[in-house]
């Protein structure tokens, strides 16, 4: 089952790259890596949160918020790479804006990596880090970027 298969199956669609909020591009290619700037969970235009997890934002709230970013980070790729069936993901860094009490950052990360799994398949596997940080551009609550390869 190709990519596209899987994100209609999901009922998404893969939406445009989101257009850059200040001075940088949304991907840069090298050797061979295709390295995404970091998206937001913007749908439309429109960022669908802000604040930080752990003073108003549960858990839950964050994951889905990485899913949505992660979408973007597909919008990107597929940009990037000329299509999403030819998207492998290498690494991803999950930003997460948090209460300083906050510990689930690794929860929250699973958002966009489960999402990557499920339209991937195989490809969407990677390593990951999640980090904790006081605040994101926008105050949005979760920013994804990714490391990316041809298949």
């Amino acid at each position: 089952m190709s990519a596209h298969d899987r994100l209609s199956e999901l009922g998404l669609v893969l939406p445009q790259v989101p257009s850059p909020a200040a001075a940088y591009q949304p991907w840069s290619t090298t050797e061979g890596f295709t390295f995404t700037a970091g998206q937001l969970p913007i749908v439309d235009g429109a960022l669908q949160a802000t604040g930080k997890l752990g003073a108003g934002l549960t858990t839950a709230d964050g994951a889905a918020l990485a899913r949505t970013a992660a979408l973007n980070v597909l919008a990107v790729g597929a940009a990037a790479l000329g299509d999403l069936d030819a998207v492998r993901v290498v690494k991803v860094v999950v930003f997460v804006a948090s209460d300083p009490g906050f510990a689930e950052q690794h929860l929250v990360a699973n958002g966009a990596s489960e999402l990557l799994g499920e339209i991937l398949g195989e490809h969407g596997v990677h390593a990951r880090s999640a980090v904790g940080v006081s605040v994101l551009p926008m105050d949005a609550p979760v920013e994804v970027e990714a490391v990316l390869t041809r298949i």
